[in-house]
């Protein structure tokens, strides 16, 4: 029995080698670019579910609140841009959390704003949340209540342990 010379199948085998290796490079960068939209799609669904939550709680609100003028009925937290600040999965989760503690101002007279800003700074000021394995610092920097809206703009940074 004869062995065929492999020189009349080197061509085939390069084109074969070629076309395989297209395969793989076509396969990563596909998986990249669906990786990135995944993400954005993410990202994009986390924010509609913390607008979801907000107005769910400003609904309630506004129907127990309807008659009076004078509470708070709306939060709204802000934050700041920093240097060291949380990525921004992490940034919506801080907020969703900083919405909930702040819940106890809602409902509450606006003439009585100075002492509730200084119980929200004392619960708030330098407060450690864990997010995603990572803790982060919240500083409040300012409030602001108008029309029964109460924003609160704070400031997130990493922890750093003293």
């Amino acid at each position: 029995m004869r062995i065929p010379p492999f020189s009349r199948y080197r061509p085939l085998m390069r084109m074969t080698a070629v076309f395989v290796l297209g395969m793989i490079a076509g396969c990563v960068v596909y998986n990249g670019v669906f990786h990135l939209s995944y993400n954005e799609l993410w990202l994009n669904n986390q924010e509609l579910q913390l607008q979801l939550h907000q107005n769910e709680e400003d609904i309630k609100t506004l129907k127990k609140y309807s008659k009076r003028q004078t509470v708070i009925k709306e939060i709204k937290v802000r934050a700041e841009d920093s240097d060291k600040g949380p990525d921004e999965a992490s940034l919506k989760v801080m907020l969703q959390k900083l919405g909930d503690e702040l819940e106890v101002l809602r409902g509450r007279d606006v003439f009585n704003i100075d002492e509730y800003s200084k119980m929200t700074r004392i619960m708030l000021n330098q407060k450690v949340y864990t997010v995603r394995e990572k803790e982060y610092t919240v500083q409040v920097k300012t409030m602001l209540v108008m029309e029964g809206v109460l924003q609160v703009w704070v400031q997130i940074r990493m922890h750093v342990p003293a």
